[in-house]
Order: C-alpha cells, then sequence, then structure tokens
C-alpha cells in the first residue's frame, strides 16, 4: 500500500513551574531529573525558562513551539503559581498534561520542601475556573519515576487529541433509507474540532471509474496476493477492482484533506457496490484501516 502518513508524532517538552516564594532550583533540580529518568523512552524536550510569573510563562511557551513540541508536561516543582502555571495551556496549542513533585525527604524542610501536592489541588482548582481542559492523572503527585509513567500513559493520550483536532473524517452517502445508525452525529464531533465532509457516492463512482487504466493498479495487486497468500486469495479477478478502489480513497484522501492533516473515510458496503462496483469494498476498508 503507498506510504500514507496518518498518526500524529508526539514531540513532547517539559515545563517546570516555581512558586516566587520558594527557592526556584527546587523545582529547576526535579525536573532536570525527570528528564534524566525518561531517557531512552523517547524524546523529551527540556524548557530551560522556568515559570514564576506570566512574562516567564510567555516565554517559556515560545520556547517549547520554537522546539517543535505540540504536547508539553507542565511540572510543580514547588507549589507553583497558580495564574501562569494555568495560563501555559492556555497559550500553548496542544494537549497539557499537569503533574508534581513528591517530597523526596524529610530532612530538609526548609529549602527542600515543595508543597506542590497543596499546588496541585490549587491548579486544578484553577484550571476548571478559567475552563481549560489540562490533562490531570488520577494520582498527579511523585517521585521523577512515577512521573515517567505518567509520562508514558500521556503520550497516547496525547497523540489521539493532537490526531482529532488535525482530523477531517469524509463520508460517501446517501445513507440508507430507515437506517439511522449510520446518521453519524457530527455536532459532538464539531464540538470536538474534528472537520467532515459528505460526498456523493456517485462523485465515488466517477473517481473510481476514472482509475480504470492506472498504472499503479499491477503493484496494488501484487501487495495484496502477497498479503493474502494463496490459501487466502480464493477471488483473483477481484483484486484488480480493489486495488483500483484502494488507490481512488488514497488519492481522494490526500486531494480533501483541506486545512487538516488527518483523514479517516467513514465508507460503506451498500448500496451501489455490488451493483456499479462490481465488489464489495470491505477487503480495501480493513487494509486502510490497519
Amino acid at each position: 500500500m503507498a506510504k500514507f502518513e496518518n498518526i500524529p508524532d508526539v514531540k513532547l517538552g517539559i515545563i517546570a513551574v516555581s512558586r516566587d516564594c520558594f527557592v526556584i532550583s527546587l523545582s529547576e533540580k526535579r525536573r532536570a531529573a525527570i528528564v534524566k529518568a525518561f531517557a531512552g523512552k523517547g524524546e523529551l524536550y527540556e524548557a530551560k525558562t522556568t515559570v514564576e510569573n506570566e512574562k516567564d510563562m510567555l516565554k517559556a511557551v515560545d520556547e517549547v513551539k520554537n522546539a517543535g513540541c505540540n504536547a508539553l508536561v507542565v511540572f510543580l516543582g514547588n507549589f507553583g503559581p497558580e495564574t501562569p502555571e494555568t495560563q501555559i495551556a492556555q497559550k500553548f496549542d496542544g494537549p497539557c498534561m499537569f503533574v508534581a513533585a513528591a517530597e523526596e525527604t524529610q530532612n530538609d524542610l526548609i529549602n527542600g520542601r515543595g508543597d506542590a501536592y497543596c499546588g496541585m489541588l490549587n491548579c486544578s482548582y484553577n484550571l476548571n475556573l478559567r475552563k481549560i481542559p489540562g490533562i490531570i492523572p488520577e494520582y498527579p503527585v511523585g517521585t521523577a519515576d512515577d512521573i515517567v509513567k505518567m509520562i508514558e500513559e500521556f503520550i497516547p493520550v496525547a497523540r489521539a487529541i493532537i490526531g482529532l483536532a488535525s482530523l477531517k473524517i469524509i463520508t460517501f452517502g446517501p445513507r440508507p433509507q430507515d437506517f439511522f445508525a449510520c446518521n453519524a452525529p457530527i455536532k459532538g464531533l464539531y464540538d470536538i474540532g474534528v472537520e467532515i465532509q459528505e460526498n456523493s457516492e456517485l462523485d465515488l463512482l466517477v473517481a473510481y471509474r476514472a482509475h480504470k487504466d492506472d498504472k499503479r493498479i499491477a503493484d496494488v495487486v501484487k501487495e495484496m496476493e502477497a498479503e493474502l497468500g494463496s490459501s487466502g486469495n480464493n477471488f483473483p479477478d477481484l483484486l484488480p477492482r480493489m486495488a483500483q478502489f484502494e488507490l481512488t480513497l488514497l488519492d481522494w484522501a490526500e486531494a480533501n484533506k483541506g486545512c487538516k492533516k488527518y483523514v479517516v473515510f467513514a465508507d460503506k458496503c451498500w448500496p451501489a457496490f455490488p451493483k456499479e462496483f462490481g465488489f464489495e469494498p470491505c477487503y480495501v476498508n480493513s487494509r486502510l484501516a490497519s
């Protein structure tokens, strides 16, 4: 199958915050420990700007954006400044997870005490006040190793959020009569930023027929034959039509992405397929889904 980049690449950054009545080096030291513990597990950009106030917040957000980050870990190395730490998620265009440092020891309760657990409670309250969709783990306070585990669990969540924000769903109609399950609740999809493009099945048929002598068909047929194997290729005469349809959809996706980056198809196997297309498209749909 033609290479089709349709899965977001999560590029993580971490920003530490510090309340100005606490020692800033505490947050910076704890941030560095997380980055060290995460080494070898993926890419994690360490923002060197530690946020104590709103100007720091703007500088830190610019720093991670310039580094190409599309997802953020906001780390409360101590209690944290409630306004600028939540503004990070407000100004950053991408998913943000909020986590906080546990106290490593009771031996240094002057410079080594961070009160990040308490700060996390205030942070969550402020996120709600501002209606900012920050992501908070079930238990968001921990050591460097604990937070690394939270980051690993955050990555697939971030990938889904990034993908949905840049997704277009392409459908082909009309929807079958008296089959209301096919009438997708598109308002809910619009609410989360997904774009929807509904097309005529006649337009799809025209595009399919225009691919009749596409020079790429033979290569796709060979790929399908290899995938199915001798025991699974029960209808070899249908493979050229399947390949023609697969190329039609891939070309349609590229030509119709518009302002979005990712595409999924919500297609069906009826009513015109068996008669007008000459096959059922389920095999092609499964290949695209894979």
